[in-house]
């Protein structure tokens, strides 16, 4: 059940529409503390979703809500379910998102 809301709600992280991205970023955000160590089954969802597009945004917005979103999944979820998919996105990353991910993982 999980999976399928997220599968969905990754939509929202790759919107054109800064504006609904935005609210998506926010709206993870808030739902991170809440779901915590249930996130697990969708964390390969999430990380690209939030990571590819987000992370390196000229959006100055968008860019801060992507960081915080990373920073509450680095506060809220068990730090060995994040190493692998945080390894895998800053190999093929470049950039101001590349440097982020790749401070997380030190």
């Amino acid at each position: 059940m999980l999976s399928q809301i997220f599968d969905a709600f990754k939509t929202r992280l790759h919107e054109s529409n800064s504006k609904v991205n935005l609210v998506a970023l926010e709206a993870l955000h808030k739902m991170i503390p809440l779901l915590k160590d249930n996130l697990s089954p969708v964390i390969n969802i999430l990380i690209p979703a939030i990571v590819d597009n987000n992370l390196n945004s000229k959006n100055p917005g968008i860019y801060a809500a992507a960081t915080n979103v990373i920073e509450a999944l680095c506060q809220h979820l068990d730090n060995s379910l994040l190493l692998q998919p945080f390894c895998t996105k800053a190999q093929f990353l470049s950039g101001k998102a590349k440097q982020d991910l790749t401070e997380k993982l030190a």
